[in-house]
């Protein structure tokens, strides 16, 4: 009875480590994978204004002093390359420096983080807000009159006139499109770790235009958050 328990135990040795490479293998995985899988959480939120889940992945103080910063810099850099001896540089200076607060608390907010996170960073321009999310500009199609009831007189009419609303709507995109109306193009994404407890993303138009970069910290063992942003890049 000893020897076969001893048995029993020697077989189990083998599965109970294979259990604990295992564990620590997929530890490892979702340890490295965190970061992708936070930012990933952070812009559908943002893009959804879930204001809560937001909170989660954004650490507002910090990022709210980093784009102070980060504002603060721009605005020096485009003064001190226009001024050149011009005397309105001080005056310019001074209306540059009422702007940061204001323009700091519009994007210290889950339109600024989605603003930040689909490639549109402020710019420093007087009066500049995030964009407006789609569901604003864009009201819903379920809104229009409920179709006729069967047998009614009217369906016929009013078919016809969703017919021609059609081709109105039609035509007018076309319109648009010659007019050459159309939406931004989305950024080129590279994100990879800057260090241990340090991941950055970083948005480019295309070659010829500025990049920036969100960057995220770590908090504790497997928590991200964006803290900063870096509008110099």
């Amino acid at each position: 009875m000893a020897a076969v328990s001893i048995r029993k135990k020697r077989g189990a040795r083998p599965l109970v480590v294979a259990l604990i490479v295992i564990a620590i293998i997929a530890g490892l995985g979702f340890g490295y994978a965190s970061p992708y899988i936070a930012l990933n959480n952070l812009k559908r939120a943002a893009d959804a204004r879930d204001a809560q889940t937001v909170n989660q992945y954004v650490d507002f103080p910090a990022l709210r002093e980093s784009l102070k910063q980060q504002v603060t810099g721009l605005l020096t850099r485009r003064l001190d390359s226009r001024g050149n001896g011009n005397p309105l540089a001080a005056i310019g200076a001074m209306i540059g420096v009422a702007l940061i607060g204001p323009l700091v608390d519009a994007y210290a907010t889950p339109d600024g983080v989605a603003a930040l996170l689909n490639g549109m960073p402020p710019r420093g321009v007087p009066g500049e807000r995030p964009p407006a999310p789609p569901a604003a500009s864009n009201p819903a199609a379920g809104n229009g009159p409920a179709p006729g009831a069967p047998g009614s007189a009217n369906n016929a009419d009013q078919s016809g006139a969703d017919q021609r609303a059609g081709s109105g709507a039609n035509s007018g995109g076309e319109g648009n499109a010659a007019h050459g109306v159309t939406p931004p193009q989305p950024p080129e994404t590279t994100a990879g770790y800057r260090g241990i407890n340090e991941f950055v993303v970083t948005y480019q138009h295309g070659a010829g235009d500025a990049r920036y970069s969100a960057i995220f910290l770590r908090e504790g063992l497997f928590t991200w958050k964006l803290a900063a942003v870096n509008l110099n890049e």
